[in-house]
């Protein structure tokens, strides 16, 4: 299978699929956005070769703090990632990526493969912030606290950021 048919293999299912996609900066590199719960959305590359599909999906940026219990936790989570594997850039920052064999590239294989890069990045996501983030997390949270900031984004965080004398939790909508 040519690079060419691949993508067009990928277009096609993303299309039918309703996915929102691009086409990326590489040839025959499309990026797709998949909605999350826990991440707003994840980005996925997809790099179609004449061998094989590429896939590499950001998950978070270079841990602040607690490196080697934030790789250990990814590791035990790449026991159970079928085809895929977390991986670290340069810069520190942690990817989820894999690459499957174009030959046997289908919709089903795709609907598959996004699924699992979908969970691999918005599954942990809470639970990598706290890991690598929790120092930031807290500082943010006092300075909002101090200020009367919006507490929004931090309240999946709050049994862990909260201290006596914080604002009560706002009422349910």
């Amino acid at each position: 299978m040519s690079a060419a048919d691949l993508a067009a293999t990928v277009r096609a299912y993303l299309d039918d699929a309703g996915h929102e996609w691009e086409t990326g900066a590489r040839a025959e590199e499309l990026v797709v956005s998949l909605p999350g719960e826990k991440k707003l959305k994840t980005v996925v590359s997809l790099v179609c070769s004449d061998v094989a599909l590429s896939v590499s999906a950001f998950v978070i940026r270079n841990p602040d703090e607690n490196h080697l219990e934030v790789y250990r936790y990814l590791l035990r989570r790449n026991l159970r990632l079928p085809g895929l594997a977390y991986s670290v850039d340069k810069a520190g920052d942690v990817f989820v990526t894999g690459r499957v064999p174009a030959a046997g590239v289908d919709a089903e294989q795709l609907d598959q493969l996004l699924g699992v890069v979908l969970v691999a990045a918005d599954e942990p996501f809470n639970e990598l912030l706290v890991l690598g983030f929790l120092g930031s997390m807290r500082k943010e949270w006092d300075w909002r606290v101090s200020r009367g900031e919006s507490l929004r984004n931090l309240e999946a965080f709050r049994h862990i950021l909260e201290r006596p004398g914080d604002p009560a939790r706002p009422p349910a909508p």
